[in-house]
């Protein structure tokens, strides 16, 4: 059945239609891979019968070099257009590939997920593709894969050891900036320490989530992990204090909460503020990625500066590196975030410990 008439039929649509893959769509308008005649007949008319008009740049140019890559931050689709600039990480992010791009002689273009309901129609036509927090069986990963296009992932891709993958990574330190946090709670006096998530399945929930039941198994704390959806906002955040508060065991109410997203932490603060519980005197809370609200806020947010120029930079260099068939810069093992630390956080006076 086609589409509603106000939203353009997409790659997906036709690979649903005609039964098919996104890649064998992919692969039947760019003319990469082998797909049977057959089955090119039957994606056509499927594209043909929804409306659907394949990218003719894509089409024309595959086999050339345009001078630009596309950069897919999979977040910005969800996000609503009044957060966008107050979450540092994504306007820094586009802004340092830009100008890192243009560094290289590249041109930068922001899409949304080609396998996504907002696709892009030139997308496919990008010399190569940045692609921000991969997910566990990502399918624009397989499709790019497939269609042979280049690609860099900012964070791992899960299930996939680096060491095994010939696809170029930007190394987001998740292991190490979880126990910086953690660490940082805990000398901090906090000795309950909870731990607030994303749903998403990319590296960043799931590493966290590991590493801090880990974390928590040294420490001989009984471990406290909630998982709110990313969509949800600051109200995320206050639902995952209810569970906390509410929910607590025999560990007891929390002393100390990472939660990864800005929002999150604001949510979680705004609930323990209405239950009295004071920050940081009751409770501590580090976020896991900065923002200016976090550095506004009546009490201000300690967070992990995740470096997102820098993570930005170090993507399109190895990006255009893969296009030149040049070896991949080596950066080393430079550390790249940091943590912040505000008024959430300090530290407990010697009396009250």
């Amino acid at each position: 059945m086609p589409p509603p008439p106000s939203r353009r039929p997409t790659i997906r649509d036709v690979a649903r239609s005609a039964g098919v893959s996104v890649t064998t769509v992919s692969h039947t308008f760019s003319g990469n891979g082998k797909v049977a005649p057959a089955t090119q007949q039957r994606v056509r008319t499927a594209a043909h019968d929804l409306g659907y008009r394949p990218d003719v740049i894509a089409q024309g140019l595959r086999s050339n070099r345009l001078g630009v890559i596309a950069l897919v931050a999979r977040q910005l689709d969800a996000l609503r257009p009044e957060l966008l600039f107050d979450v540092d990480y994504f306007a820094r992010f586009a802004g340092a590939a830009a100008v890192a791009s243009l560094a290289e002689g590249l041109g930068l273009m922001l899409v949304s997920d080609p396998t996504g309901p907002r696709a892009a129609g030139a997308a496919l036509a990008s010399d190569g593709f940045i692609v921000t927090e991969p997910v566990v069986d990502d399918p624009l990963v397989e499709m790019l894969t497939n269609a042979g296009i280049p690609f860099v992932t900012v964070g791992e891709i899960p299930g996939v050891a680096p060491e095994t993958s010939d696809v170029p990574l930007v190394d987001i330190e998740s292991g190490r900036l979880t126990t910086l946090a953690l660490d940082h709670l805990w000398e901090s006096g906090a000795r309950r320490i909870a731990l607030v998530t994303g749903t998403d399945r990319n590296e960043w929930n799931l590493r966290s989530a590991s590493v801090y039941q880990r974390w928590a198994r040294f420490r001989r704390m009984p471990p406290a992990l909630v998982h709110a959806p990313e969509a949800l906002d600051d109200e995320g955040g206050r639902r995952a204090a209810i569970t906390l508060l509410d929910g607590s065991d025999a560990g007891g109410v929390p002393d100390g909460i990472y939660a990864l997203t800005s929002n999150h932490a604001l949510g979680i603060l705004a609930e323990l503020t209405v239950r009295g519980l004071r920050v940081p005197d009751d409770v501590r809370i580090v976020a896991g990625s900065d923002a200016e609200s976090l550095r506004t806020s009546q009490t201000t947010i300690s967070s992990i500066d995740l470096r997102p120029d820098e993570l930005a930079r170090r993507a399109v260099q190895a990006l255009a590196a893969r296009l030149d068939d040049r070896p991949p810069p080596d950066h080393g093992d430079a550390p790249v975030g940091r943590l912040l630390v505000r008024a959430s956080s300090r530290p407990r006076s010697p009396d009250q410990r």
